[in-house]
């Protein structure tokens, strides 16, 4: 069991998902920042939303933190460097408030070409001004898609149905996967030039901050009307203002601003202006998809599995044919540590078949976790594996070999002179050892084993009982190789509790062993 801090209010169902998988949840909102460093201690997951700062100082007094969940997209307030340097995963939720996102994007292109928010203010204020918010079609008016990212696909999609002209700028799209969703890929010089209606769906960053401001406007027909419900700061306000204000451009519709919250603003006093309080992700269906989903992602975490929605990973995507092969990569990584000596100086992780063909990424990140985790006294998570591996000298390489006539799929580790394989088998897909120092076997991993290199002769495998049996250990499974050259054999046995290393040694003091090594799988998180 592990315990969970919930800072910010997430949906009903990611608290009940965390406390129905047996985990410690406090849900304590509205604290300072020095309350919530005294509610960290013993915290090993922490989930917030967007008014949570999460700093240096919070990694440093969450000494027992794994991962840090942000129940939304934006991470401007957490400290991902600090977290990477911790040890920490930091997962946010990109995906669950993207249909609520786009469908907010057309509810305001809507409420500006139609003035529906004025027409309905002065209605309820006694006056029937019916010709004065006279408004536009949206057929065949062009829509300019400022980053055509998951949201922005969504929304050339219901521009369509709505017989709209698509436009887009996104120079990290390709022009052939552009054309899927939108009629032109152009410059956002020549979109602001084209476009009667422009919408934002781009991250803020050093480099789009203020992307739209007067002289981009200058470049825009007397029509057009800007639309962003992405991030705050990406549109200069003070010079959409005096554009709109100016009869530059006809009108705006915001949902985002550069300080939020925010109640007064020279955009707020324009009657072409359409404002709402960040309403974006604000649908219940949006709230409790992120919700179930960070909740999904810190279970992972919190069991030391991969985590795909974390930020300071360097793979986010786990390819389908890999899946199930991460659980056996840490496990062979963890064999791997015990069967060794000491850290190899190269460590070769191999990739063989099916599983060859796809990203090795997150299956050498596995394994050398679980290499790491069976010889240091550090935490290792997925985040700091590579770094701890580079730190302590050890050079990892990913092999892949698409095609081998052996097996249809192997993951084999390989350096320092050892050398372990497994697969999965049957329709289970469990995992077995199938190769040890040059060794075929084929034995399933288990919590508690012991691996015998031995000359290949009779006697050798009733010494090895009796000695085990005289030591109060018992045998719960053995499967005897032998070495593809033919030079000796060899035993891999799971036992009922761990070997001692005065038994190890007994064994390999046995005439006949060359050598014994325990080895042993951690138990889950």
């Amino acid at each position: 069991m592990a315990r969970v801090l919930v800072a910010e209010k997430i949906a009903d169902i990611g608290v009940a998902k965390l406390r129905h998988a047996g985990h410690d949840v406090e849900v304590r909102t509205k604290m300072s920042p020095d309350e919530l460093l005294e509610a960290l201690a013993g915290v090993h997951g922490l989930i917030i939303r967007s008014a949570t700062q999460v700093t240096a100082e919070v990694f440093e007094a969450g000494s027992d933190l794994v991962i840090v969940g942000r129940a939304g997209v934006g991470l401007d307030n957490v400290d991902v460097d600090a977290a990477t340097e911790h040890g920490v995963l930091v997962v946010n939720d990109t995906l669950s408030n993207i249909i609520s996102a786009a469908e907010h994007t057309m509810a305001l292109i809507l409420a500006q070409a139609r003035n529906i928010p004025q027409a309905h203010a002065a209605l309820v204020d006694g006056r029937w001004e019916r010709s004065r918010w006279q408004g536009i079609e949206l057929s065949d008016k062009t829509l300019g898609i400022i980053g055509l990212g998951r949201i922005g696909r969504l929304v050339a999609e219901r521009a369509l149905g709505f017989a709209m002209r698509v436009i887009a700028s996104d120079p990290y799209v390709s022009e052939e996967v552009a054309l899927h969703s939108v009629m032109a890929l152009v410059s956002i010089e020549e979109l602001v030039a084209q476009s009667d209606f422009i919408t934002i769906h781009v991250a803020r960053t050093p480099d789009t901050v203020g992307l739209i401001d007067a002289d981009m406007l200058e470049l825009a027909k007397p029509n057009l009307r800007v639309v962003n419900v992405s991030r705050g700061g990406i549109v200069d306000e003070a010079d959409l203002a005096e554009a709109v204000a100016s009869g530059r451009i006809a009108g705006a519709a915001l949902d985002v601003f550069d300080g939020e919250p925010i109640t007064e603003s020279p955009l707020f006093d324009l009657d072409e202006v359409v404002v709402t309080p960040h309403l974006g992700a604000s649908t219940e269906e949006a709230q409790s998809k992120a919700g179930d989903a960070i909740a999904e992602q810190v279970m992972l975490a919190l069991a030391g599995e991969f985590v795909p929605a974390a930020v300071n990973v360097a793979a986010k995507n786990v390819p389908d044919v890999l899946r199930n092969y991460l659980k056996l990569a840490e496990q062979l990584g963890q064999l791997f540590g015990r069967l060794c000596d000491r850290l190899p100086e190269v460590l070769e992780v191999e990739l063989i078949g099916e599983i060859g063909k796809a990203d090795n990424t997150v299956a050498v990140m596995s394994a050398v976790k679980g290499l790491l985790s069976a010889v240091s006294d550090m935490p290792v998570s997925y985040v700091n594996a590579l770094a701890m591996a580079e730190e302590r000298g050890m050079e990892v390489r990913g092999i892949s070999t698409p095609s081998s006539k052996d097996h249809p799929n192997l993951l084999t580790l390989r350096g320092g002179g050892h050398s372990l394989g497994g697969r999965l088998m049957g329709t289970r897909l469990e995992p077995v050892l199938v190769l040890a120092d040059g060794h075929a076997i084929h034995m399933p991993p288990a919590p508690h084993m012991i691996f015998l290199s031995n000359d290949d002769r009779p006697g050798m495998i009733g010494a090895v009982g009796t000695l085990l049996g005289g030591a109060g250990i018992n045998i719960n499974g053995m499967n005897v190789g032998r070495s593809a050259a033919g030079e000796g054999a060899s035993m891999m046995i799971a036992t009922s509790q761990p070997v001692p290393k005065e038994v190890a040694d007994a064994l390999e003091a046995i005439d006949g062993v060359q050598a014994a090594r325990y080895l042993g799988l951690a138990p889950a998180n």
